[in-house]
């Protein structure tokens, strides 16, 4: 059923954040009280303090292995500026998406990974309505203040992440979709504080909303390294045990970034629900046979990290690293009370980049993950490795760009290869032309996207 309510409380919000404004900053009429939003300059002053910007994006993909449609996208993403006193801005940017293709989301979207604050609007099952941010921008003394629907980005690492965990992903297009437009923005308040020369960043967020995880049948579900039950034998999974209020449900996060020795730094720190749900097993037995009930629950779990990075000439080193405490893992162990591994994992990604040649850019990044633990029937290897190599050229006075991006799963031999071209025919007119080929077993991370192999084609529009 299509849920309005997310939308009404949204829009609440933004009006009330207007109305506030434009009756603050009317000038009093005497003898008469003023009501701004019944005044006949309200509009006037909208209109005055307002900037609309945004883009309108056509994207279509074919699989190459049977020349499917997978992908007709079409994209509107107005941005909406309002400049308010005292130095304050207000930024709402809603998405609307149309893919009538329908195979990436097949059907009406599951949404039971939003809060009710953080859900779409959909209107058949093609199209989508959502309220992709909406925050205000402030100073209180010394503290930058960022309160509202937003995205928080950690670290830099390129195709994988070890830090962007404050934000879920949608997954509709696996890691193929660029971070910013796979994130998923949250109700955040975020406070970035001055301490001499180094600065504090503070999060609350109090939006318990988690990945996008693909539906089954869509071009991207999830298979490797998904438990699966023996043949014959009946499994129920049960509603998603959810995060509690809103208090209890909340993230929590710090994050201290200073310049020391040529050396940019930072410390993170994050309280969170994982976004991915564990699935807690039982094994029934009983006169009928045997059946598995699946209960799948939002666990917490601590992150402590940092990163990285300083230029020495045409040569950038860069690195992130985060340890997780707590992270629960399924295992295919029938002997093992709940079919789940509580262990900690410690990952970490260290890269170069390169830029001694004119108008080239190359880039190679290590990833590492570790698992403290390898217990029987752990779905994942307890070590995994992963290799990425970005090249990027540019031409005829930037206004052609020609890349090349691998990433590779040193374990499994697995991975995607997507050389792409961009074309900047204006300056607010983009054609982009590319491929995203899989390759590997079924097993593997990328390789049990083989049948996804697919040509992609794009127009971008800014306006």
């Amino acid at each position: 059923m299509t849920d309005y309510r997310s939308f009404a409380r949204a829009s609440v919000v933004v009006f009330a954040l207007l109305l506030a404004h434009f009756a603050w900053s009317a000038e009093p009429v005497a003898g008469a009280q003023t009501d701004a939003a019944t005044s006949p300059r309200f509009f006037d002053r909208l209109r005055e303090d307002l900037h609309v910007s945004g883009t309108l994006g056509i994207e279509s993909a074919i699989e190459l292995r049977d020349g499917d449609l997978q992908k007709f996208e079409v994209l509107l993403e107005p941005k909406f500026e309002w400049s308010l006193p005292r130095d304050t801005e207000l930024t709402v940017i809603p998405r609307l998406r149309w893919d009538p293709a329908d195979e990436l989301a097949p059907g009406q979207l599951s949404q039971d990974s939003s809060s009710a604050y953080n859900r779409s609007l959909e209107i058949g099952d093609t199209l989508e309505l959502e309220l992709r941010e909406a925050y205000v921008q402030t100073a209180v003394r010394d503290t930058h203040l960022t309160i509202g629907k937003q995205q928080v980005v950690w670290g830099e690492a390129d195709g994988l992440k070890v830090l962007d965990v404050v934000n879920p992903q949608d997954f509709r297009e696996f890691i193929l979709d660029d971070f910013d437009d796979s994130r998923i923005p949250l109700w955040t308040v975020k406070a970035e504080i001055p301490i001499k020369t180094a600065t504090l960043q503070l999060l609350w967020i109090p939006d318990p909303t988690h990945h996008r995880i693909p539906q089954a049948g869509a071009a991207y579900e999830f298979v490797s390294n998904v438990p699966q039950a023996p043949p014959g034998v009946p499994v129920t999974v049960d509603d998603v045990d959810r995060p509690g209020n809103f208090i209890t449900g909340s993230d929590v996060g710090a994050q201290l970034s200073a310049m020391w020795g040529g050396w940019d730094l930072t410390l993170n720190y994050l309280y969170q629900y994982d976004d991915i749900p564990v699935l807690y097993r039982t094994i029934n037995s009983g006169p009928s046979g045997v059946s598995i009930d699946v209960e799948p629950t939002y666990e917490r779990t601590h992150l402590l990290g940092g990163s990285f990075s300083n230029a020495f000439g045409d040569l950038t080193l860069r690195g992130e690293f985060a340890y997780k405490i707590d992270k629960r893992y399924s295992v295919d162990d029938a002997t093992d009370p709940d079919g789940v591994a509580t262990l900690d994992e410690a990952g970490y990604v260290v890269g170069l980049d390169w830029f001694g040649f004119s108008e080239t850019f190359l880039s190679a990044q290590f990833f590492q993950s570790v698992l403290t633990e390898g217990p029987s029937g752990l779905l994942r290897d307890q070590v995994e490795n992963y290799l990425t190599f970005l090249v990027q050229r540019d031409l005829l006075n930037d206004a052609l760009v020609v890349s090349g991006v691998w990433i590779h799963n040193i374990n499994h031999g697995d991975g995607v290869v997507r050389p792409a071209i961009k074309y900047e025919v204006r300056d607010n007119i983009e054609l982009s032309a590319g491929v995203d080929w899989f390759y590997g077993t079924d097993r593997g991370l990328f390789g049990q996207y083989g049948h996804a192999t697919r040509i992609v084609l794009g127009m971008k529009v800014g306006f």
